[in-house]
């Protein structure tokens, strides 16, 4: 496992900056790595994509939606049957004009309770709890030996990296293999920045 230390960048040209930075001050290029961290919930952990199992706005979506549906499909089969009872003189079109009513209530309810705009849910791109997660950006991840991890924390926040964090992990082939977007940054300190 190697020491990295990592600072979060608005834009690549920023990162680039503080790279060109580090590598003046001796950092070799294969110690630097930089890439763009996704919004949280847009980093498609799983086959269907996202960072969870579920999506959150259809946590309640088959309580509601049946709850709905059985309403609005009882209220539809008592329209149904009125209206065609209003036209037939046997009970025969009634059950029926009652069973059309309940199955386009029922399914106008189960819609209208999957409706994704009656939720309030939390904005899924956004890290919800400061320390878990990291917010979207570029990050520049350096492999440090560890003597010169304040330097380059240092050197990192001066040329406006924020967060800046330290982490261990795989580094191989200039790149910082087993980064995980959905872990907590670790602060590293920056000699008093």
């Amino acid at each position: 496992m190697s020491l990295i230390i990592a600072a979060r960048f608005s834009t690549f040209d920023a990162a680039n900056g503080a790279a060109q930075r580090l590598m003046q001050a001796g950092v070799h290029e294969d110690a630097l790595h930089v890439f763009y961290v996704n919004p949280p919930g847009a980093h498609d952990s799983y086959p269907v994509g996202g960072d969870q199992a579920a999506d959150p706005g259809t946590r309640r979506a088959p309580r509601k939606a049946l709850g709905t549906a059985a309403v609005l499909g009882a209220l539809g089969a008592v329209v149904g049957g009125i209206i065609v009872a209003s036209f037939a003189d046997s009970f025969v079109p009634i059950i029926a004009g009652a069973g059309v009513g309940a199955y386009v209530g029922s399914l106008a309810g189960a819609m209208r309770g999957m409706d994704p705009r009656r939720d309030r849910v939390q904005e899924p791109h956004r890290v919800q709890v400061p320390g878990e997660g990291r917010p979207a950006g570029v990050l520049l991840a350096v492999n440090s030996d560890g003597e010169r991890a304040q330097e380059i924390a240092t050197m990192l926040a001066e040329s406006g990296g924020q967060e800046v964090e330290r982490a261990q992990g795989r580094w191989r082939g200039g790149k910082w293999e087993d980064f995980d977007p959905l872990s907590s940054p670790v602060p590293q300190p920056t000699g008093g920045h």
